[in-house]
């Protein structure tokens, strides 16, 4: 028999004042799997969380949990009945209680009678030797410890996290990330992560269900939809991106870099590819001496460098192309600050290029 998703949304709709919000949101989460809902601001992550959790109300479709219908447009199971635990960037610990009492809260007999629980759960989060201590007394850090014990403590089927890390500093916020990863996968809960940042989604997602203007437009593991995305916002929503037009003729497109195969393109059909800074490599083999053409790079081409930055790992270099004068950027590994004014030869990575067509202004 097929182990049903611990949580899936079938369909799911909000309006407001005739604005589809969420429009036709459908995705699941296996248990112990983490699915990240990923866009800008304004998207429909967090009305969808809403609704999962049963603060908010859909318009149409349907919420399961572990193959149970949990509430459609007329049948509804309050929130405190779904088994969904929740965690949001505000940690919303009561200031007057204990640790121990903070994490008892959500669970029936208070703080003796769920004792075991409450050390099991504080000795996985690291938090066991302030058990007696108050919110006030801990850091940030030390606070959403005990927040992710708290939602934890009732063996919530499915965790909603809106944004939970965006209030910890950089370097504290990974060390939290991973720890509450392997606390979340030990109790084989179900996650649905609400973020807009790219690298907290690729670093924490077994799955990104990529969102725009409410709908999913993408989902996919994170290496799939970084090296395969469905267009050009997908790809620029992931990292700086180069951005070469052209037309199609015969089923090629003219760029700097000679000529790319665009087949099954209708002639005159406006594209752009699009390329990553990594992957627009400076020739210093061959800088200044002229072309020489590879299989793998196609044609080189000769830029003039208008800017250089160190941006600690590596350096952004900017270009404009004697081809057409457009600007393109070249990420450069350690420091590489060439002068204003300096003329390079530039090759592309072709495997990397994305064709998309040409986006109407």
């Amino acid at each position: 028999m097929t182990t049903p998703p611990r949580l899936e949304i079938r369909n799911l709709r909000r309006h407001f004042e005739g604005l589809a919000v969420v429009d036709d949101v459908s995705l699941s989460v296996m248990p112990g799997q983490v699915t990240c809902l990923l866009g800008p601001s304004g998207c429909g992550k967090s009305t969808t969380l809403r609704m999962i959790a049963g603060v908010d109300m859909q318009d149409s479709g349907e919420i399961w949990v572990d193959g149970k219908l949990v509430c459609d447009t007329v049948f509804r199971i309050p929130p405190e009945g779904r088994s969904i635990g929740l965690m949001f960037q505000d940690f919303a610990l009561f200031p007057h209680l204990s640790v121990a009492a903070n994490v008892a809260f959500g669970l029936r007999g208070g703080v003796a009678a769920n004792r075991a629980r409450i050390e099991e759960l504080l000795s996985k989060v690291d938090m066991l030797r302030h058990i007696d201590s108050y919110p006030h007394q801990l850091s940030g850090g030390e606070q959403q410890r005990v927040a992710l014990a708290r939602a934890l403590a009732p063996r919530p089927r499915v965790m909603l996290m809106d944004e939970p890390f965006s209030g910890l500093d950089n370097r504290l916020r990974d060390d939290i990330r991973d720890q509450t990863l392997e606390v979340l996968k030990s109790e084989g809960t179900a996650v649905l992560l609400v973020t807009h940042e790219p690298a907290e989604a690729m670093r924490m997602a077994d799955e990104i269900a990529l969102m725009r203007r409410g709908k999913i437009v993408q989902r996919g593991a994170p290496y799939n939809i970084y090296n395969a995305p469905v267009d050009r916002a997908a790809a620029a929503f992931f990292s700086d991106i180069n951005v070469i037009n052209g037309q199609v003729q015969g089923a090629l497109t003219d760029t700097p870099f000679g000529q790319f195969l665009t087949p099954g393109v209708p002639d005159g059909t406006k594209v752009e590819i699009v390329i990553r800074p990594q992957h627009l490599r400076i020739d210093f083999d061959r800088a200044g001496r002229g072309p020489n053409p590879t299989p793998q790079d196609g044609v080189p081409a000769r830029g003039v460098v208008v800017r250089s930055r160190f941006l600690g790992g590596e350096s952004l270099v900017e270009f404009r192309m004697d081809f057409d004068g457009s600007i393109l950027k070249a990420q450069v590994p350690h420091v590489f600050l060439p002068k204003v004014g300096t003329a390079l030869w530039l090759m592309i990575r072709r495997d990397r290029c994305f064709v998309f067509p040409q986006r109407a202004a």
